[in-house]
């Protein structure tokens, strides 16, 4: 998200403990959200739901975990783990425990009152405002956000230099991801995953969440309306009008035709996105006349239900296209959509995956994350009244989100720690997809970053602004491309260049994974940029993005009952995960298991891919970064080619 420069010393006045010598800062930020102002100094009576997240076990090992189940040479492919082999392996180490407490109790927290999440990957305990300033070396303030919700934070925390390793953060401190309610969010321009004004460097600040409002940025963008009479089944067009038929002749994948129950693929929308039936209905009509009334299996979390009070592109048309692409190109298997949050609180990444993971919904805080049931409206606005959804939802053989943040608005704990969780789940068997961006180098809505002031700028210089979740390495990030302007859909693509450009580029925050190690440093090698670490991370020991690429560009989708072009990396993931669910689908009737963390296949086999060699993703004033042979910061390692990938995965195990 924007963030202002804030200096706290400044905006009140008052002394806290200062850090002694054996304390170190664990986490800083240095400017606020947009829309967030300084109120007062909290009173040092008030207390505070003190929650220490404790450092899991082996995380040290995790990539050697999630390798063993999902490497092609690996004699363990395939060989997903249980949840709760997945949740004991992970699990806090008593040594943690023990030091955490032990300084607890000697700063004055006596051992009652501490609790330990039933996860056991928290110690929560409540604490006066004095006593967590003394805690943390530290000084809370209140701050209100200009719908007039409040939060509490500090603008940096202390700890002793001998428990860092055991704490991954603290809450409340120094994140803000509280939610604002949707109702009083304003419409802008769609798409580019999400922000709002000014952030600054990539390590330091959480963004306020509201993944799915109008004005988070989510959304694919709209062309042209458009009559289709003519393009029905036609492949002629497909340079200008993309339609299912157009993807499964660009990707060499069938229509589908058996639906193995266990198969299932997952779509994630966050409130108030929703689709609308009427525009499937009239998308099947066109294209896949089987499907009329067809609907999609509702996995409602924390209230989330295909709202229709408000509609419009801006609400409709990012679900109206992950579905009417996703339910047709697997069509008769069936799609899942996870409907995220209700219409006042909204939803975040966290809240999904709260809803699959119960211990890791464990960590939520009531000043951060969505609270129910929802203090914030009525159940006549919309507002969820229910229990949180804490676990209890089972995660699909391949999951696809259209939605996603830049870097630079979260904390590297934070970042981390979620990147970790998708890693739980490949470890489980699912696949995991995130779209890379709209914006080519630069962040959503096509901010870059200030090399001095650290603050987001218009877009026409600075460095470059990598997204978030692309940039974990234990999901796969979806880039795009387009027909060329004026050949033939067998005509090889390019990178798209039509209304978005491919996001991609390098993590600020994550390092270099060993299954991408050789095809990054041989771009380095081969093809580096005449620019350097003055606009991104050129370390070549940081995560590379995207990892694969679809056709992002002129798709039909039927939206508020008409026609229209759409555009995004939106489209992209969706179709690959739609690609994936066949290729699962051949493989359990092979009596084999899922495909789970697709990586180190795709980086091992880059021969099963359409390498893309054209066409770049210029942002920040540069020409971005350039398609060349073999993996690249545009398009990855090329787009799908299904009999190719087919005949890999039904090789394995």
């Amino acid at each position: 998200m924007h963030f202002l420069l804030l200096a706290i010393s400044a905006l009140a006045a008052g002394s806290f403990a200062l850090p002694s010598v054996d304390h170190v800062e664990h986490e800083k930020r240095d400017r606020l959200p947009l829309g967030w102002q300084y109120h007062e100094k909290l009173q040092s009576s008030e207390v505070l739901p003190m929650k220490i997240a404790l450092t899991q076990s082996n995380l040290d090992k995790a990539e050697e975990f999630l390798m063993d189940v999902s490497h092609p040479e690996s004699p363990n492919f395939g060989k997903h783990w249980s949840h709760e082999e997945i949740a004991n392996k992970f699990a806090p180490s008593p040594d943690s425990v023990d030091a955490v407490k032990s300084w607890l109790a000697e700063s004055g927290i006596a051992p009652e009152r501490i609790s330990r999440s039933q996860s056991l990957g928290w110690l929560k305990f409540d604490a006066t405002v004095a006593e967590a300033e003394s805690l943390l070396k530290t000084e809370y303030h209140l701050y209100k956000h200009s719908t007039g919700k409040p939060h509490v934070a500090c603008s940096s925390y202390h700890i002793p230099k001998h428990v860092t390793r055991h704490i991954d953060f603290i809450t409340p401190t120094v994140h803000f991801d509280a939610k604002i309610p949707q109702a009083v969010a304003q419409p802008v321009e769609k798409r580019a995953p999400t922000t709002t004004a000014a952030a600054g460097h990539p390590v330091q600040t959480k963004a306020a969440l509201g993944i799915g409002a109008p004005s988070s940025g989510s959304l694919p963008k709209k062309g042209a309306q458009i009559n289709i009479k003519g393009l029905i089944d036609e492949l002629r067009n497909c340079n200008q009008f993309i339609t299912p038929n157009c993807l499964r002749a660009l990707y060499l994948f069938p229509p589908g035709v058996t639906a193995n129950p266990q198969n299932s693929y997952g779509i994630v929308e966050y409130t108030p996105q929703a689709y609308l039936q009427g525009d499937l209905d009239l998308f099947f009509a066109n294209f896949s006349k089987n499907q009329v009334q067809r609907t999609p299996i509702l996995a409602s979390i924390d209230g989330g239900i295909p709202q229709t009070t408000m509609q419009g592109f801006q609400y409709n048309g990012e679900s109206d296209l992950d579905l009417e692409y996703a339910m047709t190109l697997i069509n008769p298997q069936k799609t899942t959509l996870y409907q995220v949050g209700d219409q006042v609180e909204g939803a975040s990444f966290n809240d999904f995956l709260d809803a699959l993971d119960a211990s890791y919904c464990a960590g939520d805080d009531p000043l951060q994350d969505a609270t129910y049931p929802d203090p914030y409206g009525t159940a006549e606005q919309g507002a969820y009244q229910g229990p949180k959804n804490c676990g209890g939802f089972t995660a699909t053989k391949v999951i696809s989100t259209s939605y996603g943040y830049n870097e630079a608005d979260l904390t590297a704990a934070y970042e981390q720690r979620q990147c970790m969780e998708y890693m739980k789940l490949g470890l489980g068997g699912t696949s995991f997809l995130f779209s890379s961006g709209d914006n080519g180098v630069a962040g959503n809505r096509g901010v870059c970053i200030d090399p001095v002031t650290k603050q987001y700028n218009d877009g026409s210089s600075g460095i470059f602004n990598p997204g978030f979740p692309s940039g974990c390495p234990y999901i796969t990030s979806v880039g795009a491309t387009q027909i060329v302007p004026g050949a033939s859909v067998t005509q090889p693509e390019q990178a798209c260049e039509t209304v978005i450009y491919s996001g991609g580029g390098f993590s600020n925050v994550f390092a270099l994974p060993s299954y991408q190690s050789t095809a990054v440093k041989s771009w380095f090698t081969n093809n580096a940029p005449p620019y350097g670490a003055e606009r991104f991370n050129n370390s070549q020991q940081t995560r590379g993005f995207p990892d694969i690429s679809a056709n992002g560009a002129n798709y039909v989708v039927a939206v508020t009952g008409q026609f229209a072009k759409v555009y995004g990396t939106s489209a992209s993931s969706p179709v690959v995960g739609a690609i994936l669910t066949l290729i699962n689908e051949a493989r359990l009737y092979a009596g084999k298991g899922s495909v789970g963390f697709i990586n180190p296949t795709l980086y091992a086999n880059p021969g099963a891919l359409n390498d893309i060699t054209q066409g770049g993703n210029q942002g920040c004033g540069t020409p971005g970064f350039t398609a060349v042979s073999g993996w690249d910061p545009v398009t990855g390692l090329g787009t799908p080619n299904f009999p190719k990938l087919l005949a890999k995965f039904l090789a394995l195990p």
